[in-house]
């Protein structure tokens, strides 16, 4: 039998490929592929808001949102090894700003800055998050380099959810950990089917969020336990942008609905300023037996649903509608 010819994997000095960190590297991680490739290294979906940007008194290399919590994530470069002075820069981010998640990206993260956002994940509130990336190339042969992203520090979310939701005692109450099983349970049965819907870190409360592509707006799960209902549904939530879109929306009501193979509850919700577009069921989410079938059923709809809804929502512009044009529209079908 033949001997297959192996190639030699070799690792990049990232100065090599991009000499300058504001000019070289800050600009390609910007770019909507990399963005996504650190995306998924995290499981936030990120929308770029821009570089060099001022957030309040302060100046981030890049700055994003993640689309599904609408919050702000700031991303902070060093193509060298992590030193106490951008910690220092991270620290005053957290401080100066109510929710946000803040990403250190280095060569490498040296041991005890990995110890400090460990320590700052663990005291800080849950609306604070703090990574440590760590970025390499590598390189077989004669290829293209090739980018990678490594976790050198995370959030502890079950620590600070146990703290959220939890009595002095630490523990969940019942409700609260039968919701935190639920959404594991689903998040586990997405992750193991490919769904194209990014699984979220689970919390004990009554709904799930997911990304469908575009900021205010978000796809989730959400239970009922007093009236035994479960449900699917697009949320949007941009106080400017989420009538215009609901409505633009509505006129492919049909086309969707046959996308997404059931009849869907079309909500414009003015007085809470959200709007929505959801599928419900009964079943009663307090039945354990029933969670394979409820998952199935949810895993579903939130492929279907993403696929209707993702590229329309990138795709239309806000400004097309307005109240006049839409009440022309209602006259002339009467």
């Amino acid at each position: 039998m033949e001997t297959p010819e192996l190639g030699n994997i070799t690792k990049v000095d990232p100065r090599e490929v991009w000499p300058d960190e504001a000019q070289d590297f800050t600009p390609w991680l910007a770019e909507e592929e990399n963005l996504g490739r650190l995306a998924s290294t995290i499981g936030l979906d990120l929308e770029l808001e821009g570089t060099e940007k001022n957030v309040g008194p302060f100046s981030a290399d890049i700055l994003c949102r993640d689309t599904v919590d609408d919050q702000m994530v700031l991303i902070e470069n060093q193509l060298n090894l992590t030193d106490h002075g951008h910690l220092g820069q991270l620290l005053t981010y957290a401080a100066g700003l109510d929710a946000v998640t803040i990403i250190w990206i280095a060569r490498q993260v040296r041991n005890p800055h990995r110890a400090a956002l460990d320590w700052l994940n663990s005291v800080t509130e849950e609306e604070i998050s703090f990574f440590g990336i760590e970025i390499e190339l590598w390189q077989i042969g004669s290829s293209p380099v090739a980018p990678k992203f490594n976790l050198a520090s995370k959030p502890n979310d079950w620590s600070k959810t146990v703290s959220r939701a939890s009595g002095r005692d630490g523990e969940l109450t019942e409700t609260k950990k039968l919701q935190l099983d639920y959404w594991t349970a689903l998040s586990e049965r997405l992750e193991e089917q490919g769904s194209q819907v990014q699984p979220r870190t689970p919390r004990p409360q009554h709904w799930a969020n997911y990304a469908v592509g575009r900021s205010g707006c978000q796809l989730t799960a959400r239970v009922n336990t007093r009236d035994q209902r479960v449900a699917v549904q697009l949320a949007l939530k941009d106080q400017e942008e989420a009538e215009p879109l609901f409505h633009l929306l509505q006129q492919e009501e049909d086309a969707i609905e046959g996308e997404i193979g059931v009849e869907l509850s079309w909500l414009p919700k003015p007085d809470k300023k959200v709007c929505v577009v959801q599928h419900e069921w009964k079943a009663d989410p307090m039945d354990r037996d029933e969670w394979p079938e409820q998952h199935s059923r949810m895993r579903e709809l939130l492929g279907a649903f993403h696929r209707a809804f993702s590229t329309r929502l990138r795709e239309l512009d806000a400004s097309e509608w307005s109240p006049q044009v839409s009440e022309r529209a209602r006259i002339e079908e009467s």
